[in-house]
C-alpha cells in the first residue's frame, strides 16, 4: 500500500515595506521545506515562482503588486554577448570547486565586503557569523557552495573571490545567494562570471536551465538578470520565452540603470538588499 502523499500548508506574512520598489508593501505566501519528500517538494515549488530560503520556500502574494517576475535562463540555447564573452575570457583562469554547504570564515569575510559595497545598509548588512552560517547550512535539500578562488603558481589554495549557494533541482540549478569581491584591482564583472558558469555547468550536466530568482521591473538593483538570452519569464498561463525585442528593449533600460546606480551608488545600495529575501526575514516566515 502506498503511503498518501501530504499536502503542504500554506501561510501568508504580514505586509511589509518592499525591499526592491520604494513606497511599496511585500507580502509572501510560504511552506515549509521538510522530511524525506522536501527535494521533489522545492523541485515542484520553484516552477511555480517560490524561491527557498533556508527551510522554507516563499513567493510574492501582494496585494497590488506584480513587478517581481521569476525568470529562468535557458541554458542549452544560451547565447552569450559580446561583453559576456569578454567576461569570460578575462575570468575562465579561476579554479571553480563545488564545496558541501558549510560555511567558512573566509567566505563571510567575503560576503562581509561584498555587503558593504553593494547593499550597504540593507536587511542583510546587520549578518553575523552565526546568521551566514543559517543561511548556508539549513537546506534540506541538495545544495552546495560553488567557490571561484584565484590561481597561483604552486598549486595552493588561492584567495577566494567568489561564491554561490546553490541548489541542484530536477530541472536546473537555482542561485540562491552569490556573492563576490566588490572592488578587485584587476578582475570586473565578477557576478556575471558566476552566472555564465552556471549557465555553462547547468548545460554540462543536461539540466535545461539556469533559476536566477526574481526580476522587478523598476528596480535598478535587479535589472542585471534579463541580460542573460534566451531568458524566459513565468506568467499566468506558465513559463513563457521573452520575445527578442522585448528582452533587447528590457536590456536597453537595465543598461540605464546601472548607469544611474553608478551615478548614485548610495541610493541604490540599499535597494534590492534582501536578494530575494534569503536573510533578515526569517522571522516573518513564522506561525502557529
Amino acid at each position: 500500500m502506498t503511503a498518501p502523499v501530504r499536502f503542504p500548508r500554506f501561510f501568508v506574512t504580514s505586509p511589509a515595506p518592499c525591499p526592491y520598489l520604494p513606497g511599496r508593501s511585500e507580502r509572501k505566501v510560504f511552506t515549509e521545506l521538510k522530511g524525506g519528500n522536501a527535494d521533489e517538494l522545492n523541485d515542484a515549488l520553484s516552477r511555480i515562482g517560490f524561491r527557498r530560503s533556508q527551510t522554507v520556500a516563499y513567493r510574492p502574494s501582494c496585494i497590488e503588486c506584480s513587478a517581481c517576475v521569476s525568470v529562468r535562463v535557458v541554458a542549452e540555447a544560451f547565447q552569450a554577448s559580446s561583453t559576456q564573452k569578454r567576461i569570460w575570457k578575462r575570468n575562465r583562469d579561476l579554479v571553480v570547486s563545488v564545496c558541501k554547504p558549510w560555511s567558512t570564515p573566509e567566505q563571510f569575510e567575503l560576503l562581509q565586503r561584498y555587503l558593504a559595497v553593494r547593499h550597504p545598509g540593507g536587511g542583510m548588512a546587520a549578518m553575523d557569523e552565526m546568521d551566514f552560517a543559517d543561511m548556508v547550512e539549513h537546506t534540506p535539500v541538495k545544495s552546495y557552495v560553488i567557490e571561484y578562488r584565484e590561481p597561483t603558481t604552486d598549486g595552493s589554495q588561492g584567495r577566494l573571490v567568489g561564491a554561490c549557494l546553490t541548489d541542484e533541482q530536477g530541472d536546473g540549478l537555482s542561485m540562491i545567494y552569490s556573492f563576490y569581491d566588490p572592488q578587485h584591482e584587476t578582475r570586473s564583472g565578477l557576478g556575471t562570471f558566476i552566472i555564465l558558469d552556471h549557465i555553462q555547468r547547468a548545460g554540462q550536466v543536461g539540466l535545461p536551465y539556469v533559476y536566477l530568482g526574481y526580476w522587478v521591473e523598476g528596480s535598478e538593483r535587479m535589472q542585471y538578470k534579463v541580460r542573460f538570452r534566451p531568458m524566459e519569464k513565468l506568467g499566468r498561463d506558465g513559463w513563457e520565452r521573452f520575445e527578442p525585442a522585448e528582452q533587447a528593449s528590457a536590456i536597453e533600460r537595465a543598461v540605464v540603470a546601472r548607469q544611474r546606480a553608478e551615478a548614485e551608488p548610495a541610493r541604490a545600495g540599499i535597494e534590492g538588499s534582501l536578494k530575494d529575501g534569503v536573510h533578515g526575514a526569517q522571522g516573518r516566515y513564522a506561525h502557529t
